[in-house]
């Protein structure tokens, strides 16, 4: 997997400081669910909430929304 293009946040709305929705990697959600994974696909965007080792399918968006994305920056100091 490319480490520059693991999402770490998305925001869906137009005015992204006061009426976006906000869902970022370990926020707890639904039930005690946390979110895993929001994965990027061709028409849009998958949010996937883990709870023990149940791993679903959660939200979806698709690409003709207000998005932002924010990356995971972690990276080896050495690759720089």
């Amino acid at each position: 997997m490319d480490y520059n293009t693991i999402i770490r946040k998305i925001c869906i709305g137009k005015e992204y400081k006061t009426n976006a929705m906000h869902y970022y990697v370990g926020q707890e959600v639904f039930d005690g669910h946390t979110i895993k994974h929001i994965v990027e696909e061709a028409e849009g965007y998958r949010i996937y909430i883990q709870k023990g080792h149940d791993v679903l399918p959660w939200k979806y968006f698709n690409k003709n929304m207000g998005i932002g994305i924010e990356f995971d920056l972690n990276y080896d100091a050495e690759s720089l």
